[in-house]
Protein backbone atom coordinates (compact mmCIF):
# COMPACT_ATOMS: atom_id res chain seq x y z
CA UNK A 1 0.00 0.00 0.00
CA UNK A 2 3.00 2.21 -0.34
CA UNK A 3 2.98 5.30 -2.64
CA UNK A 4 5.88 7.62 -3.99
CA UNK A 5 5.98 11.30 -4.30
CA UNK A 6 8.84 11.70 -6.39
CA UNK A 7 11.70 10.09 -4.72
CA UNK A 8 9.85 10.05 -1.31
CA UNK A 9 8.42 6.62 -0.65
CA UNK A 10 5.53 6.16 2.01
CA UNK A 11 5.21 2.78 2.84
CA UNK A 12 1.64 3.48 5.00
CA UNK A 13 0.04 6.61 2.69
CA UNK A 14 -1.39 8.90 6.02
CA UNK A 15 -0.73 12.44 6.01
CA UNK A 16 -1.98 14.43 8.20
CA UNK A 17 -3.00 17.55 7.09
CA UNK A 18 -1.93 21.42 6.60
CA UNK A 19 -4.11 23.20 9.16
CA UNK A 20 -3.53 26.93 10.33
CA UNK A 21 -2.58 26.98 14.03
CA UNK A 22 -2.19 23.44 14.30
CA UNK A 23 0.47 21.71 12.28
CA UNK A 24 3.35 24.15 13.19
CA UNK A 25 7.17 23.12 14.02
CA UNK A 26 6.07 22.15 17.57
CA UNK A 27 3.06 19.52 16.61
CA UNK A 28 5.07 18.28 13.48
CA UNK A 29 8.09 17.25 15.58
CA UNK A 30 5.38 15.37 18.12
CA UNK A 31 3.03 13.94 15.40
CA UNK A 32 6.66 12.56 13.98
CA UNK A 33 7.91 11.36 17.34
CA UNK A 34 4.30 9.47 17.72
CA UNK A 35 4.44 7.79 14.20
CA UNK A 36 2.83 10.00 11.69
CA UNK A 37 3.98 9.07 8.57
CA UNK A 38 3.91 12.45 6.95
CA UNK A 39 2.84 16.01 8.22
CA UNK A 40 1.97 18.89 6.35
CA UNK A 41 3.24 22.83 7.18
CA UNK A 42 0.56 25.21 8.12
CA UNK A 43 -0.60 26.63 5.18
CA UNK A 44 1.81 29.66 4.20
CA UNK A 45 0.96 32.99 2.36
CA UNK A 46 3.35 33.18 -0.72
CA UNK A 47 3.07 37.24 -0.70
CA UNK A 48 3.60 37.65 2.76
CA UNK A 49 6.95 34.88 2.44
CA UNK A 50 8.37 37.21 0.34
CA UNK A 51 8.06 40.49 2.76
CA UNK A 52 9.49 38.26 5.08
CA UNK A 53 6.55 38.56 7.53
CA UNK A 54 7.46 37.30 10.81
CA UNK A 55 4.78 34.62 11.07
CA UNK A 56 4.68 33.47 7.53
CA UNK A 57 8.17 32.78 7.69
CA UNK A 58 8.10 31.06 11.35
CA UNK A 59 5.29 28.96 9.89
CA UNK A 60 8.16 27.54 6.85
CA UNK A 61 10.87 26.47 8.91
CA UNK A 62 12.10 23.72 8.81
CA UNK A 63 14.36 21.43 10.98
CA UNK A 64 15.95 18.09 11.09
CA UNK A 65 12.69 16.48 12.83
CA UNK A 66 10.74 17.84 9.97
CA UNK A 67 12.84 16.18 7.57
CA UNK A 68 11.13 14.90 4.84
CA UNK A 69 8.87 18.16 5.11
CA UNK A 70 6.20 19.39 3.20
CA UNK A 71 5.57 23.29 3.14
CA UNK A 72 2.22 24.19 1.81
CA UNK A 73 1.86 27.62 -0.03
CA UNK A 74 -1.42 29.27 -0.84
CA UNK A 75 -1.85 32.56 -3.08
CA UNK A 76 -3.20 33.56 -6.45
CA UNK A 77 0.15 35.52 -8.30
CA UNK A 78 1.99 32.54 -10.32
CA UNK A 79 4.95 34.44 -10.19
CA UNK A 80 4.86 35.13 -6.78
CA UNK A 81 4.05 31.34 -5.47
CA UNK A 82 6.78 29.96 -7.96
CA UNK A 83 9.27 32.37 -6.15
CA UNK A 84 7.96 31.12 -2.91
CA UNK A 85 8.12 27.66 -3.67
CA UNK A 86 12.04 28.33 -5.26
CA UNK A 87 12.79 29.72 -1.73
CA UNK A 88 10.82 26.92 0.58
CA UNK A 89 13.14 24.34 -0.98
CA UNK A 90 16.10 26.24 -1.22
CA UNK A 91 15.47 26.18 2.91
CA UNK A 92 14.86 22.39 2.70
CA UNK A 93 11.59 22.04 1.97
CA UNK A 94 11.38 18.15 0.05
CA UNK A 95 7.66 18.58 -1.03
CA UNK A 96 5.56 21.42 -2.01
CA UNK A 97 1.55 21.61 -1.40
CA UNK A 98 -0.33 23.94 -3.41
CA UNK A 99 -3.40 25.11 -1.38
CA UNK A 100 -6.14 24.98 -3.73
CA UNK A 101 -9.08 24.06 -0.49
CA UNK A 102 -8.67 26.25 2.21
CA UNK A 103 -12.46 27.48 2.45
CA UNK A 104 -11.91 30.79 4.63
CA UNK A 105 -13.41 33.78 3.66
CA UNK A 106 -9.72 35.78 4.31
CA UNK A 107 -8.45 33.40 1.86
CA UNK A 108 -10.94 33.00 -0.86
CA UNK A 109 -11.58 37.15 -0.99
CA UNK A 110 -8.08 37.53 -1.96
CA UNK A 111 -8.75 34.41 -5.01
CA UNK A 112 -6.56 31.59 -3.18
CA UNK A 113 -7.26 28.88 -1.83
CA UNK A 114 -10.56 27.22 -3.22
CA UNK A 115 -11.21 30.20 -4.93
CA UNK A 116 -8.94 29.06 -6.95
CA UNK A 117 -11.10 26.23 -7.82
CA UNK A 118 -13.36 29.15 -9.44
CA UNK A 119 -10.50 29.94 -12.19
CA UNK A 120 -9.09 27.11 -13.54
CA UNK A 121 -6.58 29.09 -15.99
CA UNK A 122 -5.36 30.76 -13.23
CA UNK A 123 -5.03 27.49 -10.99
CA UNK A 124 -3.04 25.80 -14.33
CA UNK A 125 -0.78 29.11 -14.66
CA UNK A 126 -0.08 28.73 -10.85
CA UNK A 127 0.55 24.99 -11.20
CA UNK A 128 2.96 25.35 -14.18
CA UNK A 129 4.63 28.09 -12.77
CA UNK A 130 5.57 26.03 -9.41
CA UNK A 131 6.41 22.91 -10.88
CA UNK A 132 8.84 24.59 -13.28
CA UNK A 133 10.13 26.38 -10.33
CA UNK A 134 11.70 23.68 -8.30
CA UNK A 135 13.02 19.97 -8.77
CA UNK A 136 11.48 18.83 -5.39
CA UNK A 137 7.89 17.31 -6.09
CA UNK A 138 4.55 19.54 -6.27
CA UNK A 139 1.15 18.25 -4.77
CA UNK A 140 -1.70 19.91 -4.94
CA UNK A 141 -4.63 20.04 -2.37
CA UNK A 142 -8.32 20.98 -3.35
CA UNK A 143 -12.00 20.32 -2.88
CA UNK A 144 -14.51 18.74 -4.69
CA UNK A 145 -15.53 22.30 -6.50
CA UNK A 146 -16.61 25.80 -4.99
CA UNK A 147 -20.59 24.61 -5.08
CA UNK A 148 -22.55 21.75 -5.68
CA UNK A 149 -23.45 23.12 -9.27
CA UNK A 150 -19.53 23.31 -10.20
CA UNK A 151 -18.43 20.14 -8.41
CA UNK A 152 -14.81 19.93 -10.90
CA UNK A 153 -12.37 18.65 -8.96
CA UNK A 154 -11.52 15.99 -12.24
CA UNK A 155 -11.54 18.84 -14.51
CA UNK A 156 -8.68 20.28 -12.39
CA UNK A 157 -6.98 17.00 -11.64
CA UNK A 158 -6.43 16.80 -15.07
CA UNK A 159 -4.96 20.46 -15.44
CA UNK A 160 -2.60 19.40 -12.35
CA UNK A 161 -1.50 15.93 -13.26
CA UNK A 162 -0.52 18.03 -17.60
CA UNK A 163 1.28 20.34 -15.12
CA UNK A 164 3.40 18.03 -13.62
CA UNK A 165 2.10 17.45 -10.12
CA UNK A 166 2.89 14.18 -8.22
CA UNK A 167 0.21 14.04 -5.53
CA UNK A 168 -3.37 15.04 -5.27
CA UNK A 169 -5.41 15.34 -2.32
CA UNK A 170 -8.93 15.62 -2.02
CA UNK A 171 -11.62 17.20 0.63
CA UNK A 172 -14.73 15.47 -0.03
CA UNK A 173 -17.00 18.74 0.41
CA UNK A 174 -17.34 21.86 -1.74
CA UNK A 175 -16.13 24.90 -0.36
CA UNK A 176 -19.81 26.12 0.03
CA UNK A 177 -19.95 23.25 2.55
CA UNK A 178 -17.01 24.55 4.34
CA UNK A 179 -16.89 21.83 7.39
CA UNK A 180 -20.93 21.28 7.67
CA UNK A 181 -22.60 18.13 6.95
CA UNK A 182 -20.35 14.72 6.18
CA UNK A 183 -17.43 14.86 3.58
CA UNK A 184 -18.39 12.83 0.52
CA UNK A 185 -15.83 10.07 -0.03
CA UNK A 186 -17.40 8.45 -3.03
CA UNK A 187 -17.48 11.50 -4.96
CA UNK A 188 -13.31 11.31 -4.98
CA UNK A 189 -13.29 8.09 -6.89
CA UNK A 190 -14.18 10.20 -9.76
CA UNK A 191 -10.80 12.16 -9.30
CA UNK A 192 -9.01 8.54 -9.13
CA UNK A 193 -10.36 7.40 -11.92
CA UNK A 194 -9.67 10.88 -14.30
CA UNK A 195 -5.33 10.61 -13.67
CA UNK A 196 -2.98 8.24 -13.11
CA UNK A 197 -1.25 9.83 -9.86
CA UNK A 198 -1.56 8.83 -5.91
CA UNK A 199 -5.21 10.60 -4.93
CA UNK A 200 -5.53 10.72 -1.03
CA UNK A 201 -8.39 11.19 0.23
CA UNK A 202 -9.34 13.60 2.89
CA UNK A 203 -12.67 14.62 5.84
CA UNK A 204 -14.21 13.51 8.60
CA UNK A 205 -11.49 10.31 9.22
CA UNK A 206 -11.95 10.21 13.02
CA UNK A 207 -11.45 6.57 13.47
CA UNK A 208 -10.01 3.88 12.11
CA UNK A 209 -12.62 1.95 11.09
CA UNK A 210 -13.64 5.49 8.88
CA UNK A 211 -10.42 5.66 7.50
CA UNK A 212 -10.63 1.77 5.74
CA UNK A 213 -14.51 2.55 4.68
CA UNK A 214 -13.07 6.25 3.24
CA UNK A 215 -10.47 4.16 0.97
CA UNK A 216 -12.67 1.88 0.37
CA UNK A 217 -15.90 3.88 -1.50
CA UNK A 218 -13.60 6.84 -2.59
CA UNK A 219 -10.85 4.23 -4.09
CA UNK A 220 -8.12 6.69 -3.01
CA UNK A 221 -4.07 5.42 -2.57
CA UNK A 222 -4.36 6.88 1.15
CA UNK A 223 -5.73 8.97 3.85
CA UNK A 224 -5.28 12.96 5.32
CA UNK A 225 -6.26 12.89 8.41
CA UNK A 226 -7.30 16.77 9.80
CA UNK A 227 -9.90 17.52 12.63
CA UNK A 228 -9.31 13.80 13.64
CA UNK A 229 -5.84 14.67 14.80
CA UNK A 230 -6.90 17.85 17.72
CA UNK A 231 -5.67 16.31 20.98
CA UNK A 232 -4.72 13.07 19.66
CA UNK A 233 -0.83 13.39 17.33
CA UNK A 234 -0.95 9.60 18.47
CA UNK A 235 -3.75 8.74 15.64
CA UNK A 236 -1.86 8.86 12.29
CA UNK A 237 0.15 5.95 13.55
CA UNK A 238 -3.00 4.35 15.05
CA UNK A 239 -4.54 4.74 11.11
CA UNK A 240 -1.55 3.57 9.36
CA UNK A 241 -1.00 0.08 11.66
CA UNK A 242 -4.50 -0.60 11.00
CA UNK A 243 -4.35 -0.19 7.04
CA UNK A 244 -1.36 -1.42 6.77
CA UNK A 245 -2.48 -5.18 8.49
CA UNK A 246 -5.64 -4.48 10.69
CA UNK A 247 -3.66 -3.85 13.92
CA UNK A 248 -5.63 -2.03 16.26
CA UNK A 249 -2.99 0.26 18.77
CA UNK A 250 -4.41 1.12 22.06
CA UNK A 251 -5.02 4.87 22.99
CA UNK A 252 -2.26 6.28 25.14
CA UNK A 253 -2.63 5.61 29.46
CA UNK A 254 -3.85 8.83 30.94
CA UNK A 255 -0.26 8.89 32.35
CA UNK A 256 1.18 8.85 28.53
CA UNK A 257 -1.18 11.56 27.42
CA UNK A 258 -0.18 14.43 30.32
CA UNK A 259 3.85 13.52 29.81
CA UNK A 260 2.30 14.18 26.06
CA UNK A 261 1.19 17.24 26.91
CA UNK A 262 3.82 18.54 29.03
CA UNK A 263 5.93 18.11 26.30
CA UNK A 264 4.10 19.76 23.49
CA UNK A 265 3.55 22.40 25.57
CA UNK A 266 6.90 22.52 26.99
CA UNK A 267 7.91 22.98 23.09
CA UNK A 268 5.24 25.85 22.20
CA UNK A 269 6.95 27.73 24.99
CA UNK A 270 10.19 27.29 23.50
CA UNK A 271 8.82 27.87 19.92
CA UNK A 272 6.32 31.13 19.79
CA UNK A 273 7.88 32.71 23.77
CA UNK A 274 5.73 32.33 27.07
CA UNK A 275 2.79 34.72 26.12
CA UNK A 276 2.26 33.46 22.41
CA UNK A 277 3.43 29.61 23.42
CA UNK A 278 0.30 29.99 25.85
CA UNK A 279 -1.96 31.47 24.21
CA UNK A 280 -1.80 29.39 20.96
CA UNK A 281 -1.66 26.01 23.45
CA UNK A 282 -5.13 26.98 25.10
CA UNK A 283 -6.74 24.76 22.40
CA UNK A 284 -4.17 21.55 22.63
CA UNK A 285 -4.88 22.05 26.13
CA UNK A 286 -8.60 21.82 25.72
CA UNK A 287 -8.67 18.74 23.62
CA UNK A 288 -5.99 17.08 25.09
CA UNK A 289 -8.25 16.84 27.71
CA UNK A 290 -11.49 16.17 26.23
CA UNK A 291 -13.58 13.35 27.61
CA UNK A 292 -12.33 13.18 31.09
CA UNK A 293 -13.60 13.85 34.05
CA UNK A 294 -13.98 17.43 34.67
CA UNK A 295 -12.42 18.52 32.06
CA UNK A 296 -14.27 22.08 31.80
CA UNK A 297 -12.38 22.99 35.67
CA UNK A 298 -9.33 22.21 34.20
CA UNK A 299 -9.29 24.41 30.75
CA UNK A 300 -10.51 26.76 33.19
CA UNK A 301 -7.54 26.64 35.57
CA UNK A 302 -5.06 26.11 32.62
CA UNK A 303 -6.75 28.61 30.66
CA UNK A 304 -7.01 31.61 32.76
CA UNK A 305 -3.33 32.21 33.21
CA UNK A 306 -0.33 34.10 31.76
CA UNK A 307 2.14 32.14 34.21
CA UNK A 308 3.57 28.89 32.77
CA UNK A 309 4.27 27.63 36.02
CA UNK A 310 0.41 27.59 37.18
CA UNK A 311 -0.67 25.72 33.64
CA UNK A 312 1.92 23.18 34.35
CA UNK A 313 0.76 22.97 38.06
CA UNK A 314 -2.89 22.59 36.53
CA UNK A 315 -1.85 19.97 34.21
CA UNK A 316 -0.43 17.98 37.49
CA UNK A 317 -3.30 18.93 39.58
CA UNK A 318 -6.00 17.35 37.06
CA UNK A 319 -4.13 14.59 35.18
CA UNK A 320 -2.10 12.77 38.79
CA UNK A 321 -5.79 11.85 40.52
CA UNK A 322 -6.81 10.41 37.16
CA UNK A 323 -3.37 8.34 37.14
CA UNK A 324 -3.74 7.29 40.72
CA UNK A 325 -7.49 6.75 40.18
CA UNK A 326 -6.46 3.98 37.02
CA UNK A 327 -3.70 2.87 39.02
CA UNK A 328 -6.06 1.63 41.64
Amino acid sequence: MSISIGSLVLSTPVIVAPMSGVTDRPFRRLARRLGAPLVVSEMVASAAMLREVRDEVRKAEIDADDAPAVVQLAGWDPAVMAETARLSADRGAAVIDINMGCPAKKVVNKLAGSALMRDEALAGRILDAVVAAVAVPVTLKMRLGWDDGSRNAVTLARIAERAGVQLLTVHGRTRCQMYTGTADWTAIRAVKQAVSLPVIANGDITTVENAQLCLELSNADGVMIGRGCYGRPWFPRQVAAYLAGGTRLPDPSIGARKAILVEHLDAMLSHYGIQAGLRNARKHIGWYSQGLPDSAGFRQAANNTLEPQAVFQAIEAFFNPLIERRAA
